[in-house]
């Protein structure tokens, strides 16, 4: 053809052509990136290891499914090819579609998760606790990619306080799984944080394959730092999941979650805080309006008529204490005197006093009672109230017998 041709106008011949070339077709292959829209039609692509071709079933069909479509599912569609001009592509418009079995990929990824389960690398027993109050947070995901930025604002909104490392990593691709492993392992070593996010934001079934290769699922098993995985949106799924110590449904829940204590323990102070002052504001509206009513004269002639009577009771208590512990010394002095007297009088020095002598033989130091119990000859110490004179018994004046065991 010599003709020149428009963009449009190319277009619009290759739409004609295959519209009315391919009216109707059942196509089969494995869905990908399933994502129903704001509008309620469900978008997606279908494929096969050698081609790929992007489809929509508008929402007046989707009550007619039997099933929910999920990426990696192997499906048939019928429908027809339509060519949308504005982005000069074309995509197949599903009106029916049914289930043909399971995909290759939810296939492996099905057979992989088996045999890592029956590891024990799924156990809730190796699950390890997420810090309360971490200080520093590592994210293995591309630096680039919005689930980072996604992971600092929250952070950075929630939790100014806690450091954030990120170790960069592709998060597609062949090569992304064995460096997503690599940085997992670098933050043990390193002992680079208190827990650890790793995850990207959506896509496809197999954009999101890096997280379910079994070296990173063994890298997030094995890491002795707390691994919260979040891949992809809440719908999407990875082996790394499965093996994390908590599963974050998207990068920002998973911010949210690592931040959360502190951001609760931060609101519980708060609000104590605010309890704390309402109740002391209330107590002291409450305390102002009692004693608004008083003036301070009539406060201190309260406060004297309350205290009046009990320092009268004080006084006379004192005066009663004080009359009855004078009358005690009184009586005690008494007593004293007394005593004093009835010992003075039987003292000996007092009987001395009065011109009487106490007579011991001065051998043995016995006293002599009775003459009788002395003879001539017998040598003497009498003691005067003032000294002692020695003497010698030369005679005895009428004796009187006593008994001789006296």
């Amino acid at each position: 053809m010599r003709q020149k041709l428009s963009v449009s106008e190319l277009t619009g011949l290759i739409k004609l052509s295959l519209e009315e070339g391919f009216p109707s077709v059942l196509v089969e292959g494995e869905l990908s990136n399933c994502k129903p829209s704001s509008t309620g039609h469900f978008y997606f692509s279908m494929k096969d290891p050698g081609a790929k071709i992007d489809a929509v079933m508008f929402k007046n069909r989707l009550p007619y499914l039997s099933f929910e479509p999920r990426d990696g599912m192997l499906v048939r569609s019928r429908g027809r090819i339509s060519v949308y001009p504005q982005r000069g592509n074309y995509q197949l418009i599903a009106e029916e579609m049914e289930l043909a079995g399971q995909g290759d990929i939810l296939v492996m990824l099905e057979n992989r998760k088996r045999a890592l389960a029956a590891e024990g690398l799924f156990d809730a027993e190796r699950k390890k606790p997420i810090p309360r109050f971490p200080e520093t947070v590592a994210v293995v995901s591309s630096p680039t990619g919005a689930a980072v930025q996604d992971i600092l604002n929250i952070l950075r909104r929630r939790a100014e306080g806690i450091n954030v490392i990120i170790l960069p990593a592709p998060v597609q691709g062949a090569d992304a799984a064995p460096i997503i492993a690599h940085r997992i392992e670098q933050a043990n070593r390193w002992k680079l944080a208190d827990v650890i996010i790793v995850g990207r934001g959506g896509g496809a079934l197999e954009d999101l394959l890096p997280f379910s290769e079994e070296v990173v699922v063994r890298a997030v098993a094995e890491s002795e730092i707390p691994v919260v995985s979040a891949v992809g949106h809440e719908i999407d799924n990875a082996l790394s999941d499965l093996a994390a110590d908590l599963r974050a449904p998207t990068p920002s829940a998973a911010a949210e979650l690592v931040s959360a204590r502190r951001g609760e323990a931060l609101e519980t102070v708060k609000a104590a805080a605010r309890n704390m002052t309402e109740s002391i504001t209330d107590r002291i509206d409450r305390a102002r309006l009692l004693a608004k009513p008083f003036s301070l004269e009539d406060l201190e002639y309260r406060f004297r008529a309350i205290l009046q009577p009990r320092l009268i009771r004080l006084d006379d208590a004192k005066e009663g204490l004080l009359e009855s512990l004078s009358g005690r010394v009184a009586d005690l002095r008494r007593r004293l005197e007394l005593a004093a007297a009835v010992l003075e009088a039987g003292s000996p020095l007092a009987i001395l006093e009065r011109g009487f002598a106490v007579v011991t033989r001065e051998e043995n130091g016995e006293v002599l009672r009775r003459a009788a119990r002395t003879a001539a000859g017998d040598r003497l110490r009498i003691r005067l109230m003032e000294g002692t004179v020695e003497a010698r018994t030369e005679g005895i004046v009428n004796p009187v017998p006593v008994n001789t065991e006296n």
